[in-house]
């Protein structure tokens, strides 16, 4: 059986599964290896230090798939912002045709830069208002991202199996099933709520092509569904990471009356998890993670991973469901 949905006919992937876009992940080993194997894998705009780094990690990933891959843009207020649209012209100038893109309304201003040269836009929401708003705006494909998600979950609190069919009722444009998903159990239930595929980041990281370091994937296998922390939560901007003595310290300190965030800065500093992840000292900051960490017991290649999830599902539909009906 062959999954043919919306997304798979618009990305022009053989299976409705995305590689979300993650920061110090997203290079051109994972992406590669995801397209290769029938999906959509991305890079990360900003994890190239430069907007020429990026136009080059663009040529990197061409020369290792033949398949589509797109590029993740995120777009978040910051003392220090990156160029975002010179990163955006990069995108133009390698000829990307598919973006993720995520953060507050100024990354409109990409869209509109992107469009004109035939990019197809998905935007990632974790509210259905947030999804309608950015239907009406124009892009091309939603990817709703319930509460079980790694990074950040919004405000709401709203799990996949509410938000999901909440976001299917009123949304029309097609739609990705984000947060929590790392098995074929989960892309037929997506499929069952209304979306037509799932976005997985947390399970592509246990992957033997994730340019991670493997005591990150192993804390992965290790930690079970009760093994993320939300932190930020005192400052509006909530976020998952994974469990770990560091982030144990970093809620412990939030928890004290008056924590302010710079109480936690030198935990949490996004240079701290880049050298988390490249050497795998657990000790030196926080790794995003979701709560689908309780699904994840072994490393896979990304064909691997990805096959069994296409034969799980179809087993689920065509051998478990089909059982049920009299």
């Amino acid at each position: 059986m062959a999954f043919k949905t919306r997304i798979t006919e618009m990305l022009g992937i053989e299976h409705p599964i995305v590689q979300g876009g993650m920061q110090s992940v997203g290079y051109a080993e994972l992406a590669s290896a995801v397209s290769n194997a029938g999906g959509l894998g991305i890079l990360t705009a900003l994890t190239q230090p430069t907007p020429q780094a990026l136009r080059e990690e663009i040529e990197r990933c061409r020369s290792m798939t033949d398949k589509p891959f797109g590029v993740n843009m995120t777009v978040f207020p910051t003392i220090n912002a990156p160029d975002y649209k010179a990163y955006a012209q990069a995108i133009i100038d390698g000829g990307v045709k598919i973006v993720e893109t995520a953060g507050t309304q100024a990354v409109r201003e990409i869209w509109e830069m992107l469009k004109p040269h035939g990019v197809t836009i998905l935007h990632k929401c974790t509210a259905v208002r947030h999804a309608l708003s950015a239907e009406r705006a124009g892009c091309d494909i939603i990817s709703i991202d319930g509460f079980e998600c790694a990074g950040h979950p919004g405000e709401d609190d709203i799990p996949g199996l509410i938000l999901i069919p909440a976001a299917a009722d009123k949304v029309k444009i097609p739609m990705l099933a984000s947060g929590g998903f790392g098995d074929g159990r989960g892309l037929v239930a997506a499929l069952s709520l209304g979306a037509e595929g799932i976005n997985m980041g947390t399970r592509f990281c246990a992957t033997k092509e994730a340019p991670i370091h493997d005591n990150v994937k192993q804390a992965y296998v290790e930690n079970d569904e009760r093994g993320s922390f939300l932190i930020f939560r005192n400052f509006k901007n909530t976020a998952r990471v994974g469990k770990s003595a560091v982030s144990e310290e970093v809620v412990r300190r939030l928890s004290l009356p008056d924590a302010k965030f710079e109480d936690v800065q030198p935990l949490v500093a996004g240079a701290a998890g880049r050298e988390l992840l490249e050497t795998g000292d657990l000790s030196k900051g926080v790794f995003w993670a979701g709560m689908v960490q309780g699904l994840i017991h072994d490393i896979p290649s990304c064909q691997d991973l990805i096959d069994r999830i296409i034969g799980q599902a179809e087993a689920i539909i065509d051998q478990r469901l089909a059982g049920f009906r009299r």
